[in-house]
């Protein structure tokens, strides 16, 4: 299958890339480098001995990317391109309604006007919103409470609505927890720009060494040890799961929405500890309070797409905390080391 990776270059495209090509899949990436390395694409193909075609391309410029289309005969697209930061989000909410919603609406143009109709798309636990209700389902409303939340919710609505309006698209939406973890090799992994937004990657640039120590935001939810519980997924279980949606699809007309999640959560605390015993030394850390929104628990019921795609996590969180201080300690800088 010739497929078309969007943010390709990225912490989970790369991953999945390298997976799509060692299943024999042609693989063309287009990203625009604004928060990814294309040191990502050269690791991938010095670990598979293939290389996936590298576009650099803004899904923003609708003339190029439907110029990239017309060029080129794609059987699927895989949708990951996006600014993603939460935080960042409510700074700057046109930029993110620009750069996502948009850059989204010029990429399903150029898949419709080019016959183009089978797309796996990047979607994320955030559409559920501030909600108590554990474990989440797919059918539960959507509710996200920032941003870049509602960007990914309002894809999810266009794409929806593509759907029903023509039942030849077949459509993935895959919404995913917390990914950590690096490809077991060590050489590629999450090199985020700026300061991490997510805790795992801050709490691996607090063991090497380039920040004092992890903040813990809130003592006292009423979790076994008083921080919050997260469900974390490997990002190479993750991988796996996008490429079992790619294979449903051809077969499966419509719109389907999974989880991809462990199914069960983590608190910070023992997330912090797990890493700590991969690093084989403490890693030390804060207790601030509670952030506006934060909810005590979150965590995916996975079961629909372990019965639609045969598809569960495999990897453990200690393995998690292993493979991503693999990565770390090998570059401490990331990509830049």
């Amino acid at each position: 299958m010739k497929v078309l990776v969007t943010g390709g270059a990225g912490y989970i495209g790369s991953h999945t890339v390298l997976c799509l090509l060692e299943a024999g899949h042609e693989v063309i990436v287009l990203d625009n480098l604004a928060n990814s390395s294309a040191e990502s694409l050269r690791r991938v193909h010095e670990l598979t001995g293939k290389k996936a075609q590298f576009v650099e391309l803004d899904l923003l410029d609708a003339p190029s990317v439907d110029e990239l289309f017309a060029s080129s005969e794609f059987d699927s697209v895989i949708h990951f391109a996006g600014l993603k930061a939460v935080g960042e989000s409510v700074v700057e909410p046109l930029r993110y309604y620009q750069n996502n919603v948009v850059g989204t609406l010029n990429l399903l143009a150029s898949m419709n006007n080019h016959g183009v109709r089978t797309l796996v798309f990047s979607s994320s636990a955030t559409v559920y919103g501030a909600t108590e209700e554990v474990p989440m389902v797919e059918k539960m409303p959507l509710d996200a409470t920032n941003p870049y939340g509602r960007t990914k919710e309002q894809i999810e609505d266009i794409l929806s609505d593509l759907g029903a309006a023509d039942p030849s698209w077949r459509i993935a939406l895959l919404r995913y927890f917390n990914p950590v973890g690096a490809h077991e090799s060590g050489r590629i992994g999450e090199d985020p720009t700026g300061v991490p937004n997510n805790l795992l990657p801050f709490v691996a640039q607090v063991a090497v060494g380039r920040r004092e120590k992890v903040m813990v935001f809130g003592n006292d939810y009423p979790t076994h040890d008083g921080t919050g519980i997260r469900d974390y997924i490997h990002v190479m279980d993750l991988a796996a799961g996008h490429l079992a949606a790619l294979d449903y699809l051809p077969s499966h007309q419509g719109v389907y929405r999974w989880n991809l999640g462990s199914g069960k959560g983590s608190s910070v605390l023992e997330v912090i500890q797990a890493f700590g015993e991969a690093a084989g030394k403490p890693v030390p850390f804060e207790f601030a309070p509670r952030r506006p929104g934060d909810t005590a628990v979150s965590y995916a019921d996975p079961s629909a797409a372990l019965a639609d795609l045969g598809w569960s996590v495999h990897r453990s969180l200690s393995q998690m905390c292993e493979d991503h201080w693999r990565w770390q300690v090998n570059n401490p800088s990331g990509y830049g080391s």
